[in-house]
């Protein structure tokens, strides 16, 4: 109900100030990103990973299924050695 919008926005809507609602959110992002939070809830799929069925059961797959990377949310197709490619994977 409140994504997107701006902290006076929410500041209003949850009638507090703008430095409060900054504060929390703030707080909240150091504890989702940071932490023992992040290291159990956050995992990346290692090169043995299986595909979900529902991404490869999808038709658009084919056109993406050799794809190890994304630029800005853009699918380019590039090629390294395979013991590299555990590290290349999700650069930016």
């Amino acid at each position: 109900c409140v994504t997107g919008l701006s902290s006076r926005h929410v500041a209003e809507r949850f009638q507090h100030s703008p430095g409060t609602i900054t504060r929390y959110f703030k707080a909240m992002l150091a504890f989702f990103s940071g932490g023992q939070f992040y290291a159990s809830q956050v995992q990346f799929p290692t090169n043995n990973t299986p595909i979900s069925t529902m991404i490869t059961s999808d038709p658009r797959f084919r056109f993406f299924q050799d794809c190890i990377g994304a630029v800005d949310g853009t699918h380019i197709r590039a090629f390294t050695a395979a013991e590299d490619q555990p590290y290349m994977r999700n650069w930016k």
